[in-house]
């Protein structure tokens, strides 16, 4: 189970070396910081076995310290270890290892290659803490003393735990308290599923404590200055067995019990045996949204949504069709993000997606007897990120009966979108290509989608004054992010230079349609792959002038997600409007069709949004 259990291999020469100690407490071992003041030398030690694995036992302490920062128990890795079991009392040899997989994990305290392994007695009772009743409640907002700037703090990676290696503090912090109890035998009561499982099985939870950000579906979002250190995943079950894979966000589990570890970049508690689901969330999916009034420019309804590497081959097609269709009621127009070229990741130069967005179109018009038109830039082949030969883009659907470019003069991949004068007395800003991309040739957007912009008039007589420009984005990809768990404090928050950089030049493109007309209505919406409350988006809301609608319509800041990962509901996808619309009461919603459900359900890992504007 080296998955779930690590340790060190080295010969023995170095167990043979190393200097050795007298007697130790596990406390002292442990100590009070992130490292074991005993690295690298060799203890005896005496504990009672709390649990066993193949590859190695936990040991707790006989005489415990009254030190909240020093945990009381101990991993000791080895096999073929002798016949010994729960509850029995050991003492051994070992030297003191501290080890991690990565260098970019924290390490893990650990004996390793025990001898003298000898049973003191046998049938001992084993009592399991309870996290907050023997325990205090884990902390709920901050990390790590070393988050300077906040856990999105920017620039990034400034410090690292296992180089400053402060001294633990478990009542605020909340890989402090996970370190504190490294290795103890817990138990979380009425744990609830704050995300859905990931490809092992292992599931995020929490237990009866106190939480932050808590939504109507039962996870945790995150929030300005709050990341939700109170989560724990629950990993590979001791016993041989497996957790559930069809787990849900919400889901009520029975109680859990299990050894707190660190392992893959995250602490952990591997539980003594598989996850039981009590209950799942009831409804399985959302109401859909409806919106008697639209189709006009005082009710126009406007959706966004990523499909995910979206082409005519893709499972799901009629699930995303249907999102689009019933839970968004059909919006008059819909951002779309990752459209690939007609034969997906085949690389062999094609660019076009008209296969794609027909393929999504027809399916779309089987639910509403009408057709929507596309429009879209095909990229250069290769040059716009994702996977290789996909083509991903940005791209619009719109309802023909209620929508047009307005002076259609589609630009190229490689033309730059300008804002310029209309040419008529009085009339307002005008693009120089409808549709055009903004700045394509700027180092920023080297391997990244360029922003689509559009200009947008109504074929109702009675709206013509109303012309709307649209702004397309999907931002750089945080792969590469460090977990929050991890060394790097702050967390590496991979590609936010880029972002920034991709969110001022964005801005900046907008901040000159409102220069020439400050009363321009204009809707930015996609996938910006950042957080409303970190350093690109607050760039491109000072810049671009540019409101939240979440913020204008007055989402609450707990519903506001479109996305899980790791521990957190969290937003990658918004919608900025003009101040002109932001004046006009509009209304949003994030439509959880896809975060609601399992893996194996989902047809997309991001949720829809829908808005309904008045752009008069």
């Amino acid at each position: 189970m080296r998955g779930a259990v690590y340790s060190l291999r080295s010969g023995t020469a170095a167990l043979l070396l190393a200097p050795v100690v007298l007697a130790q407490s596990i406390a002292e071992i442990n100590g009070p910081k992130f490292l074991s003041p005993y690295n690298g030398q060799i203890v005896n030690v005496s504990g009672l076995v709390t649990a066993r694995y193949d590859s190695g036992f936990w040991i707790r302490s006989l005489e415990p310290d009254d030190d909240p920062r020093t945990s009381e128990s101990i991993y000791v890795y080895g096999s073929n270890l002798g016949d010994f079991t729960t509850g029995d009392i050991v003492s051994l040899s070992g030297s003191v290892q501290e080890y991690r997989s990565n260098k970019d994990y924290n390490y893990l305290a650990e004996i390793s290659r025990p001898s003298d392994i000898t049973i003191l007695s046998s049938g001992n009772p084993v009592a399991a803490l309870e996290i907050g009743k023997d325990t205090a409640n884990p902390p709920t907002e901050d990390f790590s003393s070393l988050d300077f700037g906040g856990i999105f703090g920017v620039p990034n990676d400034m410090n690292r735990t296992s180089g400053a290696d402060p001294e633990l503090q478990p009542d605020k912090f909340g890989i402090d308290f996970w370190e504190s109890l490294l290795g103890e035998l817990v138990t979380i009561k009425n744990p609830r599923a704050i995300a859905k499982p990931n490809q092992y099985g292992d599931t995020w939870v929490v237990g009866e404590w106190p939480v932050t950000g808590l939504n109507k579906r039962g996870g945790l979002t995150m929030r300005s200055g709050d990341a939700n250190p109170e989560a724990i995943i629950i990993g590979t079950p001791l016993d041989g067995t497996r957790n559930p894979k069809d787990g849900r966000l919400g889901d009520e589990l029975e109680d859990i019990t299990g050894v707190v570890h660190q392992a893959f970049g995250f602490y952990r508690i591997l539980p003594t045996t598989s996850l039981v689901v009590k209950k799942k969330p009831s409804p399985e999916l959302p109401k859909p949204e409806k919106f008697p009034l639209k189709g006009t420019c005082a009710a126009l309804t406007v959706g966004s949504y990523n499909i995910e590497n979206f082409y005519p081959g893709s499972p799901g097609i009629e699930g995303r069709a249907e999102h689009i269709a019933r839970y968004l009621d059909a919006p008059d127009l819909v951002f779309l993000q990752e459209v690939q070229d007609n034969n997906g990741q085949t690389d062999d130069g094609v660019v076009s997606a008209d296969e794609s967005h027909k393929a999504l179109i027809d399916a779309v018009a089987q639910l509403t007897g009408w057709r929507y038109d596309f429009i879209d830039i095909a990229p250069e082949n290769n040059k716009d990120g994702g996977a290789p030969g996909g083509n991903i883009r940005s791209s619009y659907l719109y309802n023909p009966s209620v929508l047009r470019l307005k002076n259609a003069n589609p630009g190229s991949a490689t033309d730059a979108v300008k804002v310029q004068k209309g040419s008529k007395v009085f009339s307002g800003p005008t693009l120089n290509f409808n549709p055009g991309r903004i700045d394509p040739g700027n180092s920023a957007w080297d391997n990244s989608r360029k922003p689509i912009v559009a200009y947008w008039e109504f074929k109702n007589f009675f709206c013509r004054l109303s012309d709307f420009f649209t702004v397309n984005v999907h931002f750089g990809s945080k792969g590469g992010s460090t977990t929050l768990h991890g060394d790097a404090r702050p967390p590496v928050n991979q590609g936010v230079e880029k972002r920034t950089a991709q969110a001022n030049i964005t801005a900046s493109f907008i901040s000159e349609i409102l220069k020439y007309d400050r009363n321009a209505a204009i809707i930015a919406a996609g996938d910006f792959n950042e957080f409303a409350f970190v350093q690109p988006l607050e760039v491109f809301t000072e810049t671009s002038g540019m409101v939240d609608l979440d913020v204008v319509a007055r989402v609450p800041e707990v519903e506001r997600y479109t996305y899980i990962f790791d521990s957190n509901c969290q937003q990658l996808d918004h919608m900025y409007v003009s101040p002109k619309i932001a004046r006009r009461l509009p209304r949003f919603e994030h439509v959880h069709v896809n975060t609601w459900l399992n893996y194996d359900d989902e047809v997309s890992d991001h949720d829809p949004s829908v808005a309904r504007l008045n752009v008069i």
